[in-house]
């Protein structure tokens, strides 16, 4: 409230100190001076209540209209007062008239000059509406320097936050669909990777329960069967837990230093029994040993578990492994190539997206998983302000994980 009255009052200030100056400088006696900036003043005041009102009045009407209204009671609270002080010095009825006549002249003008700017408000007003209707009806905002950019510097501005408003909208409505998307995926997806242990449970346990088999190693086989199936539902239910972590942002990582040969090479001894019953070769050298990183080590470790499994999977029997681990020039990498016979180009970008699986581009009759593993190691090393990315390369394709080095250490040269 202050501030909107801070400028007319500024205005009232110095208006007094020029009507004062004025009066000095052509020697006015003070009296008269008094006597006609007063009478004045009470006409102009009278000329803008009645503008004030009549503003009120047309509050309901256009901006432009408005504006006309405002422009028109300045313009006659100058003529009013005018008359008034005109009369009060007792002019000559010619001079009246003249008086009149230049009135009638400028007030003439100032009322065109006054439609015209109220014109042009009220054509940036419009464009206003227009912008406010596009974005209300889910439709990308004319951009600036456009046909319908508003002229006044307050509406134009205005119109440039409704547009950086209406992308940033568009952007997360874009966002949304895609992530909508990405969800129904993952839910057949996973009810489909959900039936398939669970209809394995139910008949084994069904024929252990109707007796159907009885031999001891029948029995046994069932039993490990049992087993390995419930495994696959807890790996899909942990991996689910993981993911839900990972996009809610409650993933809290307990960093220490850690030596990331060691967690590569104990990744490597891990999957080596998996690798070995497929029948693929698993490899791995490293090009330069890389320093101590600040790392949560189980997190890490999980993102070369899913690398490597994603790997063997795909890979065919006689095929290879192949990972190394080493120092780039502003960061330790470990990369994990196999031989799935590579990717679509169409679809590297969407490797590391929720739920995709591109079996298309993999081997044909592969257990491709839920679709989870790649995303999950994606958020797990981007919580480490690190970088996986996926390339062809040769018969298959090659994931590489850069992770920063140490903030002491001096970078490599290029």
């Amino acid at each position: 409230m202050r501030a909107a009255w801070a400028a007319p009052l500024a205005v009232a200030v110095a208006g007094t100190a020029l009507t004062v100056s004025v009066s000095v400088g052509v020697d006015m006696a003070a009296g008269d001076a008094f006597d006609l900036a007063a009478v004045a003043v009470l006409a102009a005041a009278v000329a803008g209540v009645l503008g004030s009102l009549l503003l009120t009045a047309v509050r309901q009407r256009s901006i432009g209209t408005q504006v006309v209204v405002v422009a028109l009671t300045a313009l006659a609270a100058v003529a009013a007062g005018t008359v008034v002080a005109a009369g009060r010095m007792y002019v000559s009825t010619h001079d009246l008239r003249a008086l009149a006549v230049i009135l009638a002249a400028g007030g003439t003008v100032g009322v065109v000059v006054a439609l015209v700017l109220g014109g042009r408000v009220a054509q940036g007003s419009r464009s206003l509406r227009e912008v406010v209707r596009q974005i209300g009806n889910g439709h990308p905002a004319d951009g600036e320097g456009g046909a319908n950019r508003p002229a006044a510097e307050e509406l134009s501005a205005l119109a440039d936050e409704l547009h950086a408003m209406s992308e940033r909208l568009a952007e997360a409505r874009a966002a949304e669909r895609a992530l909508e998307a990405s969800r129904r995926e993952l839910v057949a997806w996973v009810s489909h990777d959900l039936r398939t242990p669970l209809a394995a449970i139910r008949a084994v346990t069904e024929a252990l329960e109707d007796g159907v088999v009885d031999h001891p190693e029948t029995v046994a086989r069932y039993h490990r069967t049992l087993r390995q199936e419930a495994d696959r539902l807890a790996g899909l239910v942990d991996d689910l837990f993981e993911l839900s972590r990972i996009q809610a942002g409650a993933l809290q990582l307990q960093l220490e230093q850690a030596s990331l040969a060691d967690v590569v090479s104990d990744a490597i001894a891990a999957a080596a029994p998996v690798a070995s019953a497929k029948g693929v070769r698993l490899e791995g050298k490293l090009a330069e040993a890389p320093p101590d990183l600040l790392l949560s080590t189980p997190e890490v470790a999980r993102v070369l578990r899913n690398l490597l499994e994603n790997a063997i999977r795909h890979t065919p029997s006689d095929g290879t492994v192949w990972v190394e681990a080493g120092v780039g020039q502003d960061s330790a990498y470990v990369s994990v190539a196999d031989g799935c016979g590579g990717i679509e180009p169409t679809h590297l970008d969407r490797v590391f997206d929720l739920a995709f699986r591109g079996e298309a581009a993999r081997t044909p009759g592969a257990d491709n998983g839920a679709g989870l593993g790649l995303a999950i190691a994606k958020g797990l090393v981007d919580a480490h302000a690190g970088e996986i990315v996926v390339a062809n390369d040769g018969p298959g394709c090659r994931f590489t994980v850069r992770l920063p080095l140490p903030a002491d250490r001096p970078a490599r040269p290029a």
